[in-house]
């Protein structure tokens, strides 16, 4: 009787063992610990490195975003993609853009087209449910970025041009993995700064004062009026939003997204910063890029003093990086689209590329490099890439650790103590923003183009070396040592071609290749 009696006890107070043990472990899971921080990720929108000063700009001042490289880690050789789509696919999947899905982002402009009368409701419905259906699926296994911080606890958040691009819904903003959005669901409407409405969790909500259904764009002379378009700024509405946010999720663990859109133009802004209004020297278009540039970075110190406001600031890593390399909205865009240089005569892909840094840039957004957004060459692919954790990262510290956007998904599972699911492309840069041995590193980094204006795909191998694709329609390529020659001036294909056949198979082999990650599960 004694014996059963103890054998019950030891069971009950196993089981209650077990039960506190499950409870405590829910519980650390669920709060924010030094190891386990906060994520903010800032995602600008066609902001080239050579627009901030810490990566050489000399006409505006960017001081926020500064200090965090100042208190953090600059990256040096970072990627993201050519275009804003494929670029958002790559940082959300974890996996380079060449693969299978990787540019069949869905079609804009169907809400434009109801909203200004050009189609009815119902033919909007008709052709809504066909993008739909046509839409890239998404697999049942699937695992997206916000997913992998869910997975850990955290609370996840994106405020400004939602999903991957170009025209999603709330359905599928949520399968990516967002407990709360806010912003546009089309992509085309992201060209003006005045939307009438915008989405909050799947409800429609309505901006005061704007009216007009192409959200206020302006045109490419970029001449409006200062605060042309409406009345509500969107950035003003992300911002107030992002705040809030922090404030009300200051207690538990949160991953915070906020691809903004900021810098992309056509330019609009409310007022011009006084660092430029009375600039003698810039065109009003200029004046206002500039002034967008400069709400950017006055976002980021807004972002920044929450997080100390709440005593949050030791426990959130904060990164800031951009889509894919500059583009111009201002000056000398037209004689880049015709590939035209000062002198009247035409550009070309050898000793004449198209630089920001000759071509009548005054603010040198590409910092001297090749081409701009949509380029296969390092203007159109280069990004910034800034992380800061105090504490954590040693300040002012650089890195040429060779990484893209598709690194970003396995660096967070490592933030949050998650695995990274099998068969992704990225490697987590952890260990390099804690000073740590990085054990792990790519052979390359792919980038996949289907753009041929000014060089298409490039591989970058972890040696320095760049193969890119300079004329995809004579089978010409060029191959640069970037470590020493990031201008792309020297190309190297004649000295080393065994090195560029090798290359052409590893990009030939990556293009348009499966996705590992989808693969069946073994038996």
């Amino acid at each position: 009787m004694n014996k059963a009696f103890n054998v019950n006890r030891y069971k009950i107070c196993l089981s209650i063992a077990v039960f506190l043990l499950v409870a405590v472990s829910k519980q650390i899971q669920a709060a924010p610990t030094v190891d386990r921080p906060n994520v903010i990720l800032i995602f600008a929108d066609d902001l080239g490195p050579g627009l901030l000063g810490c990566y050489g700009q000399q006409v505006i001042r960017t001081p926020n975003i500064d200090r965090l490289a100042t208190e953090g880690i600059r990256f040096t050789n970072y990627y993201g993609g050519v275009y804003c789509a494929p670029s958002r696919w790559t940082l959300l999947t974890g996996m380079h853009d060449g693969r299978v899905g990787g540019w069949s982002q869905t079609r804009p402009g169907l809400p434009i087209q109801r909203d200004s009368g050009r189609i009815t409701q119902q033919e909007y419905e008709r052709r809504f449910a066909a993008l739909k259906a046509n839409a890239n699926p998404i697999a049942e296994n699937e695992v997206f970025l916000a997913q992998i911080a869910q997975r850990a606890g955290f609370e996840t958040a994106q405020f400004g041009k939602l999903d991957r691009g170009f025209l999603t819904w709330h359905q599928r903003v949520k399968r990516f993995g967002w407990d709360f959005y806010e912003g546009y669901f089309d992509h085309q409407r992201c060209h003006g700064f005045y939307p009438p409405y915008l989405w909050r969790n799947g409800q429609r909500f309505e901006l005061p004062g704007n009216t007009r259904a192409d959200c206020g764009k302006t045109s490419e002379k970029g001449d409006e009026p200062i605060g042309y378009g409406g009345q509500t700024y969107s950035q003003n509405v992300f911002i107030e939003g992002i705040v809030k946010f922090i404030r009300q999720n200051r207690d538990r663990p949160f991953f915070l997204y906020h691809p903004t859109q900021l810098p992309h133009g056509p330019v609009s802004i409310p007022e011009l910063h006084p660092d430029f209004a009375d600039a003698p020297n810039l065109s009003l278009a200029e004046k206002k890029y500039a002034s967008m540039v400069k709400m950017l970075d006055d976002h980021v110190g807004r972002i920044m003093n929450e997080l100390k406001i709440q005593g949050l600031d030791k426990n959130t890593i904060v990164f800031f990086t951009s889509d894919n390399g500059h583009e111009l909205y201002y000056g000398p865009k037209d004689d880049y689209r015709a590939q035209r240089l000062p002198d009247g005569k035409p550009a070309n892909l050898t000793d004449r590329k198209w630089r920001t840094s000759r071509y009548g840039d005054v603010f040198n957004g590409a910092g001297g490099r090749a081409g701009l957004k949509r380029s296969g060459y390092q203007g159109g692919m280069q990004c910034p890439m800034i992380a800061r954790w105090p504490g954590k990262i040693a300040a002012g510290t650089e890195t040429s650790l060779l990484s893209s956007h598709y690194d970003f998904l396995p660096t967070l599972a490592d933030l949050v103590g998650q695995n990274t699911p099998a068969g992704k492309d990225g490697i987590s840069f952890l260990p390099t923003l804690l000073g740590q041995e990085q054990t792990e590193r790519h052979d390359h980094i792919f980038v996949f183009n289907r753009f041929a204006a000014m060089g298409s795909s490039a591989l970058i191998a972890s040696d320095g070396f760049k193969l890119v694709e300079a004329r995809r329609d004579q089978g010409v390529f060029q191959l640069y040592n970037i470590g020493e020659d990031n201008e792309e001036r020297f190309d190297l294909a004649s000295r080393y071609p065994d090195k560029v056949q090798r290359m052409k198979k590893i990009m030939q082999q990556e293009s348009n290749s499966p996705r590992p990650d989808l693969a069946p599960a073994q038996p």
